[in-house]
């Protein structure tokens, strides 16, 4: 037997002598915009949520509400609170209520026709673990156009 085993090859060098720097592709970072509800609960409610009510409850066919944001006694059980008053033609009015200054807080629905006073607090958005711009906009709108209050019903 001849001992005819072929030496290894040797290693080029065109990976072994570069620097860290030359291998390591920079990483692009995209910086995420924050999103709206991180704005504090005093800028979120007039900046963003009663313009984006107002606008919604007219897109989908009711009158001009008028909006207000307001620190006063809940409707029925007085208890202090944030709440975002609604009025539209007629007199007809509803209440959405925030039980500390966070949209993430529990939150009370109440609504009014003309000459009467709210007689009933609906939990409002009780099941949702992110509370959202849009899901505070089409859930109110929602609730009233379920009055049929909205739109042609």
């Amino acid at each position: 037997m001849s001992d005819s085993a072929s030496p290894a090859p040797k290693p080029t060098p065109t990976d072994a002598a570069q620097p860290a720097e030359a291998k390591a592709k920079p990483v692009a970072t995209k910086v995420k915009p924050p999103a709206p509800e991180d704005k504090p609960f005093a800028e979120f409610i007039p900046q963003l949520f009663l313009p984006g009510l107002a606008k919604e409850i007219e897109a989908y066919g009711g009158p001009a509400p008028d909006l207000s944001f307001v620190e006063a006694p809940m409707p029925v059980v007085a208890a202090p609170c944030w709440q975002v008053i609604g009025v539209l033609p007629g007199g007809r009015r509803f209440w959405l209520c925030f039980t500390t200054a966070e949209i993430s807080s529990a939150k009370t629905f109440s609504v009014a026709e003309s000459g009467s006073e709210p007689s009933l607090l609906e939990s409002f958005l009780i099941d949702e673990r992110k509370t959202t711009l849009a899901l505070l906009v089409s859930r109110v709108v929602s609730r009233l156009n379920s009055q049929k209050w909205l739109g042609p019903n």
